[in-house]
Order: C-alpha cells, then structure tokens, then sequence
C-alpha cells in the first residue's frame, strides 16, 4: 500500500479534501481547499479513482467525464483519453506518474471480465466443427495496469473459469464459485454426450 498511499500525497496538493478520506486510511490530509477546477481537478480525480478497484460515489464526476471520452477509432480514444489525464498537474511529476497515466488510459474499462471475453476471444477449429476460444492470458496493458507500483486492486481482478480448450472464460471474483460450479456441471453433461457418441459440442460449456 505504500505505493498507493504516495499516489494519494501526490494528488492532495490537487484535490479538495472531499475526496481523499475514502482512499488515505491514515494518510495524512492536506486540506488546500480547491486548488484545481474543471478538467484539471477532473483529471486527477479520474486518476486517483482508476488506481484502485475502490470506487466511492465521489469518483462518478470524474469517470463520467472519463469514459465519456469516445472517438470513432480505439487508438484514438485512448490517446484521447491520456490527454485528458495529462491535464492533471502531477501527471508529470514523475516517470512512474507519467507511466500510470499511460497504464490507466490503455488498461482501465478493458481489463473486466467482460472486455476480456470479446477482446480474447479467437475461432478454434474448422468453420464446420470449430468453435469460440477465450485466451486465459491478459492483455498486456491490462498487466501493466494492474501491476503497475501505484494501483492496487488487491482482489479484485477477473478469474479464469476452466481451459481454454474445453470453453473457459473470464468471471469477476465475486462470481466465480457460482460460475466454477455451472462450468463443471455443463463440461460434465457434455463429456457424457461424448461418451454416448452425440458428438463433441465445440465451444464454451458454462457462459
């Protein structure tokens, strides 16, 4: 947490102290009172509510004005994004600050269980017996963000249901044992299927 809490000591010098109680747990507070308004204050707001997997109702100004950022190309929203992040003054204080602005416009809103799901989702197989497949690997911008020294999302990340092979997916933590279960139940239902020369049933068992 030492990463994270220097994130926090960072970003007080901008913030008013509304928002800090929710993420300091012992942090010292800085009351400055506003300092920052508009985009910027946004900025560093939306920067400090995407570094954790805790999102109090103060983050929802800054997210909404976050993830309404949207462009007809991908690259270009994310660009788009970063240049709002940019507009925090402590976006630059550093090279690891620098890094999380970059972390956080490539990985944050992609890195879910859904996201992941369409974004690793390849065809195995022939076009007449092939199916979906889910990679269990992450992105690699969904490692960098959330490895990066100043995130900390402790818990919080999606888990992998089954293989690959036999139609696994991503789920959030809170429901992989309901899923674990629903996974099995129809991997076993398929592999007697199978056994009772009903064919294979290519594809995702459990989603």
């Amino acid at each position: 947490m030492r990463p994270l809490r220097h994130l926090l000591l960072l970003l007080a010098l901008a913030l008013a102290p509304v928002i800090t109680p929710a993420y300091a747990a012992g942090a010292p507070s800085v009351d400055v009172g506003d300092v920052l308004e508009g985009d910027k204050r946004l900025a560093c707001e939306a920067i400090l509510c995407l570094s954790s997997g805790t999102r109090p109702s103060e983050c929802a100004p800054s997210l909404s004005r976050y993830f309404g950022i949207n462009m007809k190309k991908l690259s270009d929203t994310l660009e788009a994004r970063r240049d709002f992040l940019s507009l925090c003054p402590a976006s630059e204080d550093s090279k690891e600050m620098s890094d999380l602005v970059r972390a956080i416009s490539q990985g944050a809103g992609r890195c879910d269980a859904a996201a992941l799901n369409v974004a690793l989702k390849t065809w195995g197989g022939g076009n007449d017996d092939g199916g979906p497949i889910i990679s269990n690997k992450r992105p690699g911008y969904c490692n960098a963000y959330v490895s990066h020294e100043y995130t900390a999302f402790d818990d919080g990340l999606p888990l992998y249901v089954g293989t690959p092979a036999d139609g696994g997916y991503w789920v959030e933590p809170r429901d992989y044992e309901r899923e674990l279960a629903k996974y099995e139940k129809a991997l076993a239902e398929r592999t007697e299927r199978e056994q009772n020369g009903n064919g294979p049933g290519f594809g995702m068992v459990g989603n």
